[in-house]
């Protein structure tokens, strides 16, 4: 590369914008989610952060988790004041991550639910659905990440009183951001540390036009990650399939009697492993209890109890598992012993027929 080359490229690098990443974790949470995503090596937090892999732009994080900004408001460095600055269209581009469930300010007459900061006008706490007022109409994506912030969660069970949804619940299911993309959602109770940061580095890519508008499916999930189910990727499928069921938790049979509902729940952790492709709930002998589907927790309780239908689908399996367990035993049996021809003795019975 040439001396001319090479400053025109140092120039493009240095005017190319800073990406920034403004992580809210005030929403209705237990901060799982973020604690997750430490555990992320495919690809891990700081490789992004850094910026380690080929192509990524510039980033800033402000993650409350590891942000070095965490001083007062109106200090040397007030943390709150990088979402003020995004409001305020100094941050452009960012991406708005949230994480925790949106409760409803509008049902009730006083005090707030959850804040993020303080509005400095008002001296008052700033909440987390008025941030998001704020700042997803500027946003070049809106990420809600754990099943909180994607369809609400434990917080919006029924008889909850705080009126608690999604993101996208909140702002609408066909909200786009300026730059036309859709919420991602991101589930799961936790989020598998590595579909997040997977999620994430692809949006990055998108946000330098080196990858495509995000697929998503209908629940706003990134299709590649939740397109299959449980079952598919379960190393107990083949039990299900032969008819083979746990009765008690340490077998290593399929769990759908025990309450998973792994055949009907979208979610690749069981294919993909929790850490470095190691553990996941099936794998490790825990049921699948639908964390990562809108429905959750409510459309999947009581756990613990047989799924309807599974029963009847048992029954057929076992029906027809026993079957092929006879006719798999009669084959195994003849394919585990060695042909008749390797033996020892004078005569060549391979069936070799010498040609010279």
């Amino acid at each position: 590369m040439s001396t001319t080359e090479a400053s025109s490229t140092e120039a493009t690098e240095a005017d190319a914008p800073t990406v920034h990443i403004l992580w809210i974790n005030a929403g209705l949470s237990c901060d799982g989610d973020s604690v997750a995503l430490t555990a992320a090596t495919q690809p891990s937090i700081e490789e992004i952060a850094l910026g380690a892999l080929p192509g990524l732009p510039k980033i800033a994080v402000h993650w409350p988790l590891i942000d070095f900004d965490n001083g007062p408001v109106g200090g040397n460095n007030d943390f709150i004041e990088w979402f003020f600055k995004a409001e305020r269209g100094e941050l452009d581009p960012f991406v708005l991550v949230v994480e925790g469930s949106i409760p409803n300010e509008k049902i009730k007459p006083e005090g707030y639910w959850c804040g993020f900061g303080n509005n400095p006008e008002t001296g008052q706490p700033m909440t987390t659905s008025e941030w998001l007022d704020r700042l997803a109409p500027k946003a070049l994506v809106v990420l809600a990440v754990g099943t909180c912030a994607t369809y609400g969660g434990i917080h919006a069970m029924a008889g909850n009183p705080t009126g608690a949804m999604g993101v996208r619940d909140y702002l609408g299911w066909n909200f786009t951001t300026p730059a036309g993309i859709p919420i991602v959602n991101v589930p799961g109770c936790p989020v598998h540390p590595d579909n997040l940061s997977e999620t994430i580095l692809y949006l990055l890519y998108q946000a330098t036009g080196a990858a495509p508008m995000i697929p998503l499916d209908d629940a706003g999930r990134p299709t590649w990650l939740f397109g299959q189910t449980v079952h598919e990727g379960c190393d107990r499928g083949g039990y299900y399939e032969q008819g083979q069921f746990a009765t008690e938790y340490g077998s290593p049979k399929c769990l759908v009697k025990l309450g998973c509902w792994g055949p009907v729940v979208k979610c690749n952790v069981p294919k993909r492993g929790w850490i470095n492709g190691v553990g996941g709930c099936p794998n490790v002998g825990g049921i699948c209890i639908g964390c990562t589907m809108p429905g959750f927790p409510d459309k999947f309780m009581p756990f613990m109890d047989a799924p309807p239908g599974s029963r009847i689908s048992g029954a057929a399996s076992g029906m027809y598992g026993g079957i092929i367990r006879r006719l798999r035993g009669i084959t195994e049996r003849k394919l585990d012993k060695e042909p008749s021809w390797r033996k020892n003795g004078r005569e060549l019975t391979t069936g070799f027929t010498k040609s010279w």
